[in-house]
């Protein structure tokens, strides 16, 4: 990855800051690590912004980035949910991006992929998630040509895939744009 003069920094916590504040089980706590990634951000400048993730997708996600970097895809702001008090609603209202959350589906009682820090969402606002007439974040729509959105040709959704991860958008029932997941064996 290439240097940067000057970098804005979106978020800059410790693994202690980004976990704290909620109460989560100690066996999902030690399998998550903070990375920090490097991004173009919708003012067309460099960004570092910090993701919890699973410590065996850490390299990967890091690759992923990477290789969205290179090809200049924006991505609003990558900030540890707990900025948003663990709430995914706010996150995305504010359009940011983010792995690990300890939360159940929407709708449902399961624990969502998120709470193991194998799921991570792209900006939400250009890319929700859509079930019939339910549509989070609300009041958004997905429209494939506006800035940031993801389509199945995007280098976000190539660079997720070419490593194994599942894209929402493939999803038959229902869309979830912004969010990708990937199975790993404990």
């Amino acid at each position: 990855m290439q240097e940067y003069s000057s970098i804005i920094i979106d978020s800059d916590m410790s693994f202690e800051e980004a976990v704290d504040g909620f109460d989560f089980p100690l066996e999902i706590r030690k399998n998550l690590t903070l990375i920090n990634v490097i991004y173009v951000s919708f003012d067309d400048k460099i960004h570092k912004g910090q993701i919890v993730i699973h410590k065996k997708l850490s390299a990967e996600l890091k690759e992923i980035f990477d290789e969205i970097l290179s090809k200049r895809f924006p991505i609003e702001k990558v900030i540890p949910i707990v900025k948003y008090n663990w709430d995914d609603n706010a996150s995305m209202d504010d359009n940011n991006s983010s792995g690990f959350n300890y939360r159940v589906i929407d709708g449902t009682d399961k624990l969502s992929n998120h709470s193991y820090g194998i799921a991570v969402d792209i900006n939400p606002k250009q890319n929700p998630f859509i079930a019939g007439k339910k549509v989070l974040p609300k009041g958004v729509k997905y429209d494939k040509n506006e800035i940031g959105a993801i389509t199945p040709e995007s280098v976000v959704v190539k660079a997720f895939k070419k490593r194994g991860w599942e894209w929402g958008g493939d999803w038959k029932s229902r869309k979830d744009y912004q969010h990708f997941e990937k199975k790993i064996n404990n």
